[in-house]
């Protein structure tokens, strides 16, 4: 078993300075941390996993295909695999946990 606090996680992703921090990786699943500044660009492209958003912190609208809507805390998003997906109208500072079934990277980039 592997267990986590979400405050320690937010702490670690805080202290390396990235906009992405990945905490669990094993051959079926990942996870970590996302976050994107107010007025930010999301630079990702699909990957070949499906994704899990849980939106924790900020306002933004994520537009997944051709379908768009508002995201804010206890937002939950799904994204099937090799979807264009991407956070947009970042209002305020966004910072979500997000899923990889299988592991990110480990299913081929769309």
């Amino acid at each position: 078993m592997q267990s986590f606090e979400l405050k320690a996680l937010l702490g670690q992703h805080q202290a390396a300075g990235a906009n992405w921090s990945e905490f669990l990786r094993v051959p079926a699943l990942s996870f970590g941390v996302y976050t994107l500044p107010a007025g930010g660009v999301d630079p990702q492209s699909p990957h070949g996993e499906d994704e899990v958003y849980l939106v924790l912190s900020g306002q933004a609208a994520i537009q997944v295909g051709d379908e768009d809507q508002s995201v804010q805390p206890g937002s939950l998003i799904y994204v099937p695999a090799r979807v264009d997906h991407r956070f947009h109208s970042i209002a305020e500072d966004l910072t979500v946990l997000v899923f990889f079934a299988p592991a990110e990277g480990t299913a081929g980039e769309g």
